[in-house]
């Protein structure tokens, strides 16, 4: 498949919202930073709005974020993990026994290191945390966006979905303390739990129960049309968290815009290298291309929303932690589109 081509299929899968969510996304960045910068005693009253460190206006838009996109989980999937256990199994090894502790090691070489200079020395382990915090949650919702462009396996991706989030909800915080500790940061135990119960655990069974009741009521196409009806909702409150987290971070991006350029360093060598892995390790144990493509998308993609909602309640809206989580929401689109194409125009060697 030729690049014209890829890119007339991938638009023709994709809605309006989705064709465009990269200029969405960089609208709200912008308007953000700019409200922020000319702005920054509103978004200072904004993120004193807290409860045991919790910020509650990011807490609501996380929700209102996360619960519609896990409604369309079926939790009973996890049955057809047997059928495809190869491909779960490698994206299993990826997302918790390679990503997170990847992406320790670059921040330690990048910004520790390399780019130690050029950032401010009180940040350097907020920036670390923060990276480390959105490599550890998998990506949950936008997967069925990456598994519907490079033609996955919908059974394979939802059971694998599923998969994740259960271990999600027991592997996170070890993952992320275990981690943090090996960086000489300080794990602050009961803010971190909670934000696994607030961001994780609540939502998850919010979400089975408003799916299992609908489907009682309404049936399978009820479901449909009930998503239908919140998923604005969803996409409203994921654009409104980024104007809120840029605003937060205003006065510092304006000031030091060389920081995301830094931050985007290790995201991206992450994002391709944890692809690769997974999709050659599926070439490897000779698993279907449907089954693969999705597998590198979720072995590559982030749960932003969570590492966002973690990262300001344990450091701090203003922290370098939540700038680092929101340069991954600021590079998730168009980086996870470039693997898609990549995916898709290596079929024919894939299946070779």
């Amino acid at each position: 498949m030729n690049a014209t081509s890829a890119s007339q299929t991938l638009s023709s899968k994709m809605g309006s919202f989705e064709r465009n969510l990269t200029w969405w996304v960089l609208g709200c960045i912008v308007l953000g930073t700019a409200l922020g910068y000319f702005m920054p005693s509103v978004f200072h009253s904004i993120s004193q709005m807290e409860i045991a460190k919790v910020n509650l206006p990011i807490a609501v838009l996380i929700w209102l974020m996360i619960i519609p996109m896990l409604m369309k989980i079926d939790y009973g999937a996890m049955r057809e993990v047997s059928q495809h256990w190869k491909g779960i199994g490698v994206t299993l090894f990826v997302n918790w026994f390679v990503k997170p502790f990847s992406m320790a090691l670059l921040g330690w070489i990048f910004i520790r290191h390399v780019f130690a200079a050029y950032l401010p020395t009180d940040q350097i382990d907020s920036y670390i945390a923060g990276l480390i915090l959105l490599a550890a949650a998998p990506c949950t919702a936008m997967v069925f966006v990456w598994s519907n462009l490079c033609d996955g396996e919908p059974k394979f991706t939802l059971s694998q979905v599923a998969f994740n989030d259960v271990v999600m909800i027991f592997a996170f915080a070890p993952i992320v303390a275990l981690l943090l500790g090996l960086s000489s940061i300080t794990v602050p135990w009961e803010t971190l739990l909670l934000s696994v119960g607030l961001y994780i655990i609540v939502p998850v069974f919010i979400a089975a129960f408003l799916r299992k009741l609908i489907l009682a009521r309404s049936g399978e196409a009820g479901l449909q049309n009930a998503l239908a009806k919140i998923s604005p909702i969803s996409l409203s409150a994921l654009l409104l968290t980024l104007v809120l987290l840029f605003g937060f971070q205003g006065q510092q991006l304006i000031k030091q815009p060389i920081v995301i350029a830094i931050l985007a360093v290790p995201i991206l060598i992450q994002v391709y290298f944890n692809a690769g892995l997974a999709y050659w390790l599926n070439k490897k144990f000779r698993v279907a291309h449907c089954v693969a493509g999705p597998s590198a998308l979720i072995g590559a993609s982030n749960f932003f929303e969570l590492a966002v909602a973690t990262a300001v309640a344990v450091f701090g809206v203003n922290s370098g932690a939540a700038l680092a989580t929101v340069v991954g929401v600021l590079v998730e689109v168009p980086v996870m589109l470039s693997v898609v194409r990549i995916v898709n125009a290596s079929r024919n060697w894939y299946e070779r």
